[in-house]
């Protein structure tokens, strides 16, 4: 459970020492390299086995092989994931708080999106992420919207998919939240490449700099420059009870904006005593079987226990803690660098996880 910066540097020494290796998060390059090595060394270092990714890798592959296996031409396939606040405890205009690694979220908007749409390769900017939106419905948890999400085609292979129309990887948030988002996108305070001086300024004078002067109030000069972005009374409710407008000062001597951002939504999106967080993801499939279009639906939805057995550290970590267990039991016969897409890790996996209560509900459309 290191943080991902330093995996690479316990991978080498994993490798050193002749010991297996589970992590939760991406293949990195410093990673694949040492695929052979690994190899050769007859271990396994097992990446991407947590929640998303993970237990999205294990499930979908577990469709993905049924419906191959009767013969089904997958055309579509779109996964959402989303870590949030459980309806109970969503009490802010945003509906969220913080559940897992904070800076990730004020970095979502950084990067393009690459996903296939129609056989077409389709690239959303950073500056468009969260104005194109999918809305989702997961039956007895509620609507939510989705945003791509990093390089969806880098599964494509992985997911034995080549011929597939349609592939989209993305986040799941509450119904409003990408909208008043967006703007802080296009006003670019979830940039993180350069440093400000803030000892002397509020929140204010922050995003004041950003703007022209004239006469206007600041929520003013800010409904002008962004009218294109239509944002609705509510999103600029949102917006103002973020703090953002306030003429508080800045508790840092200096920072990027993604950090000034960052340390202010820390203790706005804080949770509280006694609040639960939400685990959701939809795998929305559609094939073509014996002539017939037909398209199956698979949803989760974890809600935490408490505030130390919460709904993201039973996702993320009772996967590892399985995949190793399985490992040590000599249960996994797979080497190399290697993520859970092979039916001897993802079928005790999510069995086990079944047991444990994290369970998907299936749904046919014919």
């Amino acid at each position: 459970m290191l943080p991902p910066s330093l995996h690479a540097i316990a991978a080498v020494e994993c490798l050193s020492e002749g010991k297996n290796l589970v992590t939760a998060s991406y293949v990195s390059e410093q990673m694949n390299a040492l695929n052979n090595d690994v190899k050769n060394k007859n271990l396994i270092f097992l990446n991407e086995c947590g929640l998303d990714p993970g237990i999205d890798h294990m499930s979908a592959m577990q469709i993905i092989h049924v419906l191959q296996a009767k013969g089904a031409e997958i055309i579509s396939f779109k996964s959402y994931t989303g870590g949030l606040i459980s309806p109970g405890s969503n009490n802010n205009p945003w509906g969220y708080k913080f559940t897992w690694n904070p800076k990730n979220v004020i970095l979502a908007g950084q990067g393009t999106a690459l996903y296939r749409q129609n056989r077409n390769n389709k690239f959303t900017p950073y500056h468009r992420l969260f104005s194109q939106i999918e809305k989702i419905n997961i039956s007895g948890t509620g609507q939510f919207e989705g945003y791509a999400n990093r390089n969806s085609n880098a599964y494509i292979e992985t997911y034995n998919l080549q011929n597939i129309s349609t592939l989209l990887r993305g986040t799941l948030r509450y119904a409003g939240y990408c909208s008043a988002w967006n703007l802080f996108v296009h006003l670019g305070i979830t940039d993180d490449t350069y440093i400000i001086n803030t000892s002397s300024l509020t929140y204010h004078d922050w995003i004041s700099s950003y703007l022209p002067d004239n006469e206007k109030s600041l929520i003013q000069n800010l409904q002008s420059q962004f009218s294109y972005l239509n944002l609705s009374t509510a999103d600029w409710e949102r917006i103002k009870w973020s703090g953002i407008l306030d003429k508080t000062p800045i508790p840092l001597s200096s920072g990027t904006p993604a950090e000034i951002l960052l340390n202010l939504l820390e203790s706005k999106w804080k949770m509280e005593l006694g609040d639960l967080d939400l685990v959701v993801m939809q795998h929305i499939f559609e094939y073509i079987l014996n002539g017939k279009t037909q398209t199956h639906v698979s949803s989760l939805s974890v809600k935490g226990e408490n505030e130390t057995a919460t709904a993201m550290s039973k996702t993320v970590g009772l996967p590892m803690a399985i995949a190793a267990k399985l490992i040590l039991n000599g249960k996994v016969k797979t080497k190399g660098v290697a993520i859970p897409v092979v039916a001897e890790i993802y079928e005790p996996l999510l069995h086990e996880l079944a047991q444990m209560g994290i369970v998907f509900i299936e749904e046919h459309i014919y």
